[in-house]
């Protein structure tokens, strides 16, 4: 190996470091986040009946499993591997996420209950419009680069925010009406 290229080779595998550690950190964040969202929404949903309150926070947990798949899929050596088993989990629990609200608001339609509003639903649903945008603002470019094959190129699809919850959080949440 020549010298040349051992100094770009270097500075590459330091920036690989850097981005690693940002993603451990983003992920560590969100799964804090969200956690502390999850528990907040989900009880407050319960206490004013509201399906939409309780949804909100059922997707948070989505998050959190799907921050976790994520970081599962990137400690790998070839995330390539790990993508279709992580697209699966994440996947799954929309899925598990849809038939509970479309049973609920069956079941809501049926028996006439109408949920309250909740005071807590409205702060929560507020501090995650400030929170989680920041988050979704910019995505990160694939870079050629920093890996031979792309970057994010192919596993960017599982990053960023995992339930593109960003510019969705409507008046149904913050209303409490499920």
């Amino acid at each position: 190996m020549d010298r040349r290229d051992s100094a770009p080779r270097s500075a590459l595998l330091a920036r690989r470091a850097v981005l690693r550690r940002r993603i451990r950190l983003l992920v560590a964040a969100t799964i804090t986040y969200n956690v502390v969202e999850a528990i907040i929404a989900i009880s407050a949903g319960t206490v004013a009946g509201s399906i939409a309150l309780i949804g909100f926070g059922l997707d948070s947990v989505i998050e959190v499993s799907s921050a976790a798949a994520v970081a599962w899929q990137f400690s790998a050596t070839d995330p390539e591997r790990r993508e279709k088993v992580a697209l699966r989990v994440i996947a799954g629990s929309f899925f598990a996420l849809a038939a509970y609200v479309t049973v609920e608001a069956l079941r809501t339609l049926v028996n006439g209950n109408e949920p309250e509003r909740t005071t807590v639903g409205i702060v929560l649903v507020a501090v995650s419009v400030v929170v989680m945008p920041p988050r979704c603002i910019r995505r990160p470019e694939p870079r050629a680069d920093l890996d031979p094959h792309g970057g994010h190129a192919r596993g960017g699809r599982t990053c960023g925010h995992p339930t593109g919850r960003c510019g969705r959080l409507g008046r149904p949440a913050v209303g409490g009406r499920g």
